[in-house]
């Protein structure tokens, strides 16, 4: 998305101004000035003198003011000297009286940020001059003049360019006469009025899905819309999961006419496609899932070469055989995007015939499969690699609990081959982390639930060999698939297209308060020597680990860094420590995996042609879908987190501080990972104030403070299910 600059004036096609300011003739000083001067010069620029000129600048004092303010708007590249020696603006630079297009983020009631793409600041906008924009809109805002040089910039949203959703899930709530469904969502600050008559059937309580009809403006305080589905009685399990999915826009049944596709695919596999590919059916081969998986999109197989050295076949479903282009099931596939994790259920991406059945590769069956072939030497170094369209023959089915008994000592079936893949995993990993992967993981919470989806318990999963074991070779097919395909491209005359999982650098921000918070407890993070960054933050993650900070301390590592996303752009995987990285060896649950199949075979098949505009779209859209994802799955994590602490009202928890905000205390209690929060208004002892620079509260009069990373005992006040939040108190 590009920043769309007009201006508002009378000849704008946006007749709508802001209320509160005039937009067209904004009084500014000082590098304002200078800088509406230079924009208005549009790509040419002004020389120096002509910048004198127009400011009217005839003292030498005045002008040497404005050289030195000049100096500084290229310091921070607002402005920049073309090849002319005249000063131009650069991309990133705002001016009051533009009007700009972006994305609301509607933070609280009070106010919203716009993110416009090429600002390095957001806008904020008061909820009073949104026009009745809603998060996750696009629109366009007007800049206000900044009163203040150091005051963030300001601004009034003067049209919605288009919806980001239309459909909510909320509450309903019943009077005599009339109906609201409060939404779910925190990032939406109003009900919305239904007609009694346009209720569904739906009872005081239930959880629905609403459309708006009719939005709010200046008149009417709430929009209007109408029930279209009701999912049933609030506070019950499949309803609020089912809400969850509603809330993010997360598809659960698949269309008839997709499921009648899947249904008609051919069960047997011809002997004239058997030719076309390496049959791997004799060679040892299994596969290592959870225990309660049905999806087995990966296996790998093992032998020992006569020259002594291993060939490795790390064997990934062949989904892009079935799912064709231009198919319902391709256009469904793309629409999900990834298949949806929630705390008691998989939202699969494909239906269940391809996904628990055809493609998933059960033992004792022959399967279709893509393949990454590696020849590797005892120290785990590539000796030779390929890749192509393979047939297999699973032998073995494990669970990681299976093959950790194994590596644990136990005897069974294919042991060799499992005992020898650890140690050839540990060398990878070796490597791994000698160029620079990252060692943080986020911590794995996991729920025991009864019949009705009721938690009774709550711990963390341990990622043991087993599992590390599997996620070695799926990261070193993933990274020689991308490597291959980028290597390709010194061979060819044009840069061939590629869907990459790309990471950027860390914000250095955030580093330096991940460093003052570990440093809290007694972990020294020295980000100002030379060094890398990487080996530093390994270290942090040793010496943490197994400790009580250590969820709270990566968490916060893993927020300082960039979220990592799908591209075209051959650019580096930070976390990985990978120059190249792409995302192969998870067709049934992911699109991006069924595009790489495609791209690959296409140019091992020597076809070089594909539309990088078109794929870059389609990563953009995968992200997105990712993102919803993950979001719907931390809210299903979340519910349970405090349907879980709803039992333990009044009792008291250990606990380190996570997070604090003007409004309170974040803590997370060690024994249960789940998080809750003290409110200031329930901090009676004191008044306390925001140090937002520190991350910290400060007692104003006892000067008590509380900071992140602090070790403190809570008591469980209340919880709240439709809100998910846990109330603590702070226990002296």
């Amino acid at each position: 998305m590009k920043s769309k600059k007009t201006k508002t004036d009378k000849s704008s096609v946006h007749k709508k101004k802001p209320k509160s300011r005039n937009t067209t003739t904004p009084q500014h000083s000082g590098l304002d000035d200078i800088l509406e001067v230079i924009r208005g010069a549009g790509s040419q620029g002004l020389s120096v003198k002509n910048i004198f000129k127009q400011l009217n600048l005839t003292s030498a004092a005045n002008k040497q003011e404005c050289a030195d303010l000049l100096q500084e708007l290229v310091r921070k590249d607002e402005v920049k000297i073309n090849l002319e020696g005249n000063f131009t603006a650069t991309k990133g630079a705002a001016m009051p009286g533009e009007a700009l297009e972006g994305i609301v983020d509607f933070v609280n009631p009070r106010y919203a940020y716009i993110i416009c793409e090429g600002l390095e600041e957001d806008i904020v906008v008061n909820a009073k001059e949104m026009s009745n924009a809603l998060d996750g809109d696009r629109v366009l805002v007007a800049l206000w003049a900044k009163k203040r040089r150091d005051k963030r910039q300001e601004g009034s949203v003067l049209e919605v360019l288009s919806r980001k959703r239309e459909e909510f899930v909320g509450k309903v709530q019943l009077s005599d006469r009339f109906a609201f469904v409060v939404p779910d969502s925190k990032k939406l600050h109003f009900d919305i009025f239904v007609k009694k008559s346009d209720l569904k059937g739906a009872n005081h309580g239930d959880k629905v899905v609403v459309k708006i009809t009719r939005w709010h403006d200046e008149h009417k305080k709430n929009p209007e819309g109408e029930v279209t589905i009701v999912l049933g009685k609030a506070g019950e399990n499949d309803t609020e999961m089912h809400a969850i999915l509603a809330e993010y826009g997360l598809p659960e049944a698949f269309p008839e006419r997709v499921e009648q596709e899947a249904n008609e695919l051919p069960k047997e596999i011809t002997k004239e496609e058997i030719k076309k590919r390496r049959d791997f059916r004799n060679v040892p081969t299994f596969t290592i899932d959870p225990e309660d998986a049905k999806d087995f999109d990966d296996a790998l197989s093992f032998r020992t070469l006569d020259n002594g050295n291993y060939e490795i076949g790390v064997h990934i479903a062949d989904v892009s055989h079935y799912v064709e282009p231009g198919s319902e099931l391709e256009k469904e596939a793309y629409r999900r995007a990834t298949s949806v994790y929630l705390v008691d259920r998989v939202v699969p991406m494909l239906p269940e015939v391809l996904s628990n059945g055809l493609c998933s590769l059960r033992p004792n069956e022959d399967k279709l499969t893509f393949s990454a072939v590696f020849e590797l030497d005892k120290d785990a170094k590539i000796v030779n690699e390929w890749f192509g369209k393979t047939i297999i023959h699973s032998d073995k089915r494990f669970s990681y609990e299976q093959a950790q008994e194994i590596l644990d000592g136990a005897e069974g079936e294919m042991k060799h081959e499992v005992l020898t893949l650890n140690k050839l995993a540990y060398k990878l990993r070796d490597q791994r982390f000698k160029s620079g992967s990252i060692a943080f993981e986020t911590i794995e919470i996991k729920f025991k639930l009864d019949e009705k989806g009721k938690p009774l318990g709550v711990y963390q999963k341990i990622r043991k060999d087993a599992h590390k074991l599997i996620e070695d070779f799926m990261l070193l097919a993933n990274k020689r698939v991308a490597q291959y395909v980028y290597d390709l491209v010194k061979q060819e005359e044009s840069k061939l297209t590629m869907v990459y999982r790309i990471h950027g650098d860390p914000d250095p921000e955030k580093l330096s308060t991940l460093a003052q918070f570990a440093g809290r407890f007694g972990h020294e993070v020295k980000l100002e020597e030379n060094g890398n960054i990487s080996h530093k933050l390994n270290q942090l993650a040793l010496s943490t680990e197994g400790k009580p900070e250590q969820n709270v301390i990566q968490s916060l590592a893993i927020r300082a860094m960039a979220k990592a996303i799908y591209s075209v752009k051959a650019e580096k995987h930070f976390g990985l420590g990978f120059a190249h990285y792409t995302h192969f060896t998870s067709p049934i649950r992911r699109y991006p995996d069924m595009m790489v199949h495609r791209l690959l075979q296409q140019y091992l098949d020597k076809k070089f042609q594909a539309d990088k505009k078109l794929y870059e779209e389609k990563c953009k859209h995968s992200s997105e879908r990712e993102k919803l994802a993950a979001d719907a799955e931390r809210a299903s994590i979340k519910y349970k987190q405090v349907e879980f602490m709803a039992e333990a009202i009044g009792k008291t928890f250990e606990g380190i501080v996570s997070g604090v905000q003007e409004f309170g205390i974040f803590v997370e209690m060690s024994e249960t990972k789940c998080e809750g929060l003290i409110r200031m208004q329930d901090m009676n002892d004191d008044y306390y104030e925001f140090d937002e620079k520190n991350y910290r509260v400060v007692g104003r009069k006892t000067n008590k403070t509380f900071t992140l990373g602090d070790k403190i005992k809570v008591k469980v006040k209340d919880t709240d299910l439709e809100k998910r939040t846990i109330d603590l108190t702070y226990i002296r």
